[in-house]
């Protein structure tokens, strides 16, 4: 991948505690880090305060992800079209995580 734009879009996040999360308008951080441990696919940029972040007008990507042992991770970057991230074993898990 070259630029933010080759980078798989964050499709959906329903973490409504989430300062980078607008329900209307979804994740407003311009890129999220994946991270976790075992089969915890944790969202790493899941900031859970009282403010909002981000940017206005942003379509967030995906710009790290930490888990070599996703099937869509290719030298530390997803290769997945979109991820999803929502409650799983945390209340802000990348739910499109697919273990090899």
């Amino acid at each position: 991948m070259s630029a933010l734009t080759d980078m798989p879009a964050v499709s959906e996040c329903s973490v409504d505690q989430c300062s980078y999360n607008d329900h209307h308008h979804g994740c407003h951080a311009e890129a999220v880090t994946i991270g976790g441990s075992g089969a915890d696919a944790a969202c790493a940029t899941f900031i859970p305060l009282d403010i909002r972040g981000g940017l206005d007008k942003v379509v967030s990507h995906v710009g790290a992800c930490q888990r070599h042992d996703c099937a869509h991770n290719d030298h530390l970057e997803c290769s997945a079209p979109a991820v999803r991230v929502g409650a799983g074993r945390d209340l802000a898990d990348c739910l499109t995580y697919t273990h090899r």
